[in-house]
């Protein structure tokens, strides 16, 4: 099972704790992660990556073991420590202001 860690607005949004756990058949990137999340929870479809493209919505932020997967290919291996179930895979809400 795979760790996921969702921001406070999605947690309360899809009804669940901070950490969730999901099943994802095959190679564990960001893409089959999400996949996953979205499958177990549609109420977040849409709000962590576009509907229609797939692409990261702004200002969300995806980190594993301490590395910033925000910009890497969606398609990109997430390290052993996630896939194993040792550490989480971070979705983070960034903040911007002045």
């Amino acid at each position: 099972m795979i760790r996921v860690e969702l921001p406070v607005g999605l947690s309360t949004l899809a009804g669940t704790g901070r950490e969730i756990q999901i099943d994802v058949p095959g190679e564990v990137t960001t893409q089959t992660v999400l996949d996953a999340v979205e499958r177990e929870f549609p109420v977040l479809r849409g709000t962590i990556r576009d509907h229609t493209t797939h692409q990261r919505r702004p200002f969300i932020r995806f980190f594993a073991c301490e590395q910033d997967f925000s910009n890497e290919p969606p398609d990109t291996p997430l390290p052993d420590a996630v896939v194993s179930g040792r550490e989480p895979l971070l979705i983070v809400g960034a903040i911007a202001g002045g």
